[in-house]
């Protein structure tokens, strides 16, 4: 296990956790809310192909991941990766944008939460909730990586369950085992009519491709749990494979009854399509439940949020390339300064959405959007030249406990999706934003890398084969 400071990072995330982990990472307000624009968009059929080829993307990458995960369990995950593999300042880069990345969506996450409490509690400023549960999440990850994967696993079965119910019931109104208030059930009638499967073309769905592939972002904190999972050898590929067909089946299944239930012309004039469907079949307090169901979608992304980020600024701070004032690990074996800087980020961030919203907070969703496409672009690289040294250094493949299948494709095509997501946004014209924030922030990193964290880098590097000097001239 990695050692900084006095203490250690504590392996305590058990098979559940690290399941619900990776399922809760992705299972948010994009489903929940997001589906309808989608199907509005591309249209019935549209929508479900690029939810699919999202899946697809998705899947492809954590192959990838899960033979570097297993190989290497380390908390820096797809960061550590890149710096082995791909260069230094690759790592460095990657670092940084992933854990901008999710510092702003924990900020992003605390403000929707507030929002949504605004249905039960009218009169309470927002600004109160986004501090009540800011300090919630804090307290959970402060505690242990245990009770952050106790509470991420309560959060996303609550999560995970309503999806099933929603399956269940929403395909039996939509064939008619159910009566819906007010409308007659309309079996494939959304599909075969109202102009078909594509009403909008085929350049609607890779717009909202885009859209959706960044809706399966999360699945990668996988990689991240990995150095502190009890048995990363057997928990890491059964939650990859796991989680991967489980999220295209949620993900596919409710797609596909919400298209078939309302008609894509109106799909983007419904707030919340689960609201409306459990509430036509007569379910009580059906906007009640769903409201609640979306508050613990959304915490539960950002208490992911908030331990990937700290866990990353660990792993760079290990590595060399920031103070090692982030590496500080308390006796629970929480990283704790880079979590306290992590939380504050995020509720800065959370303030650019309050006060800076035409600017500020557009750049920085901008950038977490691209970021999440580099991300996995790097973990595809990472993994065909990690093969590529194994085998160079007389490594064998059988004795890989996971790994990728049908190397050298799987990773090629993962990583030709995901560079080709990337570039397409400068096609699409609500999308450039990303690029134009994402690719300066990258060339940023890359100059800081280049004229101080490399120098940094390079002393410790000289520190530590001093101490190992030391130590052998003492031995003798």
């Amino acid at each position: 296990m990695s050692k900084h400071n006095d203490y250690t990072l504590k392996r305590e995330l058990k098979g559940r956790h690290v399941l619900m982990i990776a399922l809760g990472g992705v299972i948010g307000t994009g489903l929940f809310l997001g589906t309808s624009v989608t199907i509005h968009e591309a249209g019935p059929g549209g929508a479900l192909a690029a939810y699919l080829f999202g899946g697809l993307v998705m899947y492809l990458t954590m192959l990838c991941l899960g033979e570097l995960a297993v190989a290497i369990p380390d908390v820096g995950s797809y960061q550590t990766y890149a710096t082995r593999f791909i260069s230094p300042s690759a790592g460095y880069v990657i670092g940084w944008i992933a854990w901008l990345n999710w510092a702003v969506t924990v900020g992003l996450e605390l403000l929707s939460v507030s929002l949504l409490m605004q249905r039960w509690f009218p009169d309470v400023s927002t600004w109160i909730w986004c501090v009540v549960f800011a300090a919630l999440l804090f307290t959970i990850n402060a505690l242990s990586s245990k009770s952050f994967g106790e509470v991420e696993f309560w959060f996303a079965s609550i999560k995970v369950l309503t999806i099933i119910v929603f399956i269940v019931f929403g395909g039996a109104a939509m064939f008619g085992f159910l009566h819906m208030k007010g409308s007659a059930a309309p079996f494939l009638s959304n599909y075969s009519g109202h102009g078909g499967l594509f009403p909008n073309g085929f350049v609607a769905i890779l717009t909202t491709m885009i859209v959706v592939n960044f809706s399966f972002q999360g699945t990668e904190l996988v990689g991240i749990t990995a150095g502190e999972s009890e048995d990363p050898e057997k928990t890491i590929p059964k939650a990859i494979n796991n989680t991967v067909w489980r999220i295209l089946v949620f993900f596919g299944l409710a797609v596909f009854v919400l298209a078939g239930l309302f008609p894509w012309e109106n799909a983007d004039k419904v707030e919340s399509p689960f609201v409306v469907v459990f509430d036509k079949i007569g379910i009580p307090y059906a906007a009640d439940i769903m409201n609640f169901v979306i508050i613990t979608a959304v915490l539960s992304v950002a208490n992911s949020g908030l331990y990937a980020t700290s866990r990353m600024l660990w792993s760079m701070s290990s590595n060399g390339m920031i103070p090692k004032f982030f590496g500080k690990v308390n006796k629970r074996g929480v990283p704790i300064n880079a979590l306290i800087v992590s939380m504050l980020v995020g509720c800065l961030s959370l303030l650019s959405g309050i006060v800076a919203k035409s600017t500020v907070y557009l750049w920085l969703t901008s950038i977490a959007g691209f970021g999440a496409v580099i991300v996995w672009a790097s973990i595809a690289l990472s993994n065909l030249l990690a093969r590529k040294k194994f085998l160079a250094e007389g490594g064998n493949v059988r004795d890989l406990k996971f790994r990728t299948p049908f190397y050298p494709i799987v990773p090629i095509l993962a990583l030709f999706f995901n560079v080709a997501v990337i570039v397409s946004l400068a096609f699409i014209p609500d999308q450039r934003m990303a690029l134009y924030c994402g690719i300066p922030f990258m060339v940023a990193c890359y100059l800081v890398y280049k004229f101080y964290a490399k120098r940094r880098m390079n002393l410790n590097k000289m520190e530590a084969s001093k101490a190992v000097f030391n130590l052998r001239e003492k031995a003798e």
